[in-house]
């Protein structure tokens, strides 16, 4: 795409312009009333207080091509659907109480009625894409579909991982790559589609999120550890407690000498829960795993600020992307 062609196109919102955008819609849109033991249990999820990260991206990815957010809200309200969904059946999965501070779907309505939740959501998502035009829809569904199923075979790796030993780096950032940061990648380079970029261009956005994601899912488990219990809406220490194979463990395994490598594997089975975080953050702390998986998570987000500079239309219309990038990134919660 041209500069001379957007210069003179749609103005571009703020990004709290956006989520209001987003929210008036989802208001417009509500779900129906009945079955109320399913869609009670849906209204629960989306009411849970969230940063609609997605959706924003989305439609700021279509303005920054020029098309007004309007014509890129029903993508983005599928987008957010799905992605609370995928959290519905994590939290199934991962037998979690609290989200962000509120009971859990499935603590509230029981494990199958939050199986159905996930799975109508997943629907109604489509159904929200199928308003497209015939030929944008086609694009986006198809985007849509490769990183939904992107998305479980992540999920699927990352359970495996709990029960495994030799885990690599490199297959963790495989799978925070498929269960985070595809959907990122695909808002925004679904986003692009409606904006009518080129291949080209819709694939440097796709880019963008790619790595914006990766820093965010590493910038997350780094947050569940080091975060603050208060802002982050969940006990500090989570993964350390179900022995999740995250960036953090796995560079301090590999820093580990052969004491530090046995105390860890003593640690994992450690029943007492506040003895096996608080022994573990004392490791990390002498392996200063805080100040290394740090910087990893900012390579990643300055790589994805390269993907955004590379994209070919004027550095203003990138303004509102950058500035949900770095707030993406300095955010403590």
């Amino acid at each position: 795409m041209l500069y001379t062609e957007i210069e003179n196109k749609t103005e571009l919102r703020t990004i709290e312009e956006l989520y209001g955008l987003f929210e008036k819609f989802t208001k417009d849109n509500p779900f129906p009333d009945k079955p109320s033991g399913l869609y009670d249990a849906v209204r629960h999820i989306m009411h849970i207080p969230g940063k609609r990260l997605r959706p924003i991206l989305l439609m700021a990815s279509a303005e920054m091509f020029g098309t007004e957010a309007e014509k890129a809200v029903a993508a983005a309200a599928a987008v957010e659907w799905y992605h609370n969904s995928t959290l519905v059946h994590d939290d199934i999965m991962d037998a979690a109480d609290i989200r962000r501070g509120i009971p859990t779907v499935h603590t509230l309505f029981g494990v199958n009625a939050a199986i159905n939740t996930g799975d109508v959501m997943i629907i109604k998502a489509y159904e929200m894409l199928a308003r497209q035009s015939c030929e944008v829809s086609a694009k986006t569904i198809a985007i849509f579909s490769k990183a939904a199923a992107e998305i479980i075979e992540g999920q699927t790796m990352d359970l495996d991982f709990e029960t495994r030993s030799d885990v690599s780096e490199a297959e963790y950032l495989k799978m925070i790559e498929f269960k985070t940061s595809v959907l990122l990648a695909a808002a925004l380079e679904m986003g692009a589609v409606i904006g009518g970029a080129n291949e080209k261009e819709a694939s440097a956005a796709y880019a963008f999120g790619k790595n914006l994601g990766i820093s965010f899912q590493i910038k997350d488990d780094w947050l569940d550890t080091f975060g603050d219990a208060d802002k982050i809406g969940k006990k500090v220490g989570g993964d350390i407690s179900r022995n999740k194979r995250t960036l953090l463990y796995l560079k301090a395994l590999n820093k580990a000498d052969a004491a530090q490598k046995n105390k860890f594997e003593q640690l994992q089975h450690e029943t007492d829960l506040d003895l096996k975080i608080s022994e573990t953050l004392i490791l990390f702390d002498e392996l200063d795993i805080k100040n290394e998986v740090g910087k990893t998570a900012e390579s990643y987000y300055h790589t994805a600020l390269n993907n955004l500079e590379a994209i070919q239309v004027p550095e203003d219309r990138k303004s509102i992307l950058r500035n949900l990038a770095e707030r993406i990134y300095n955010r403590d919660f």
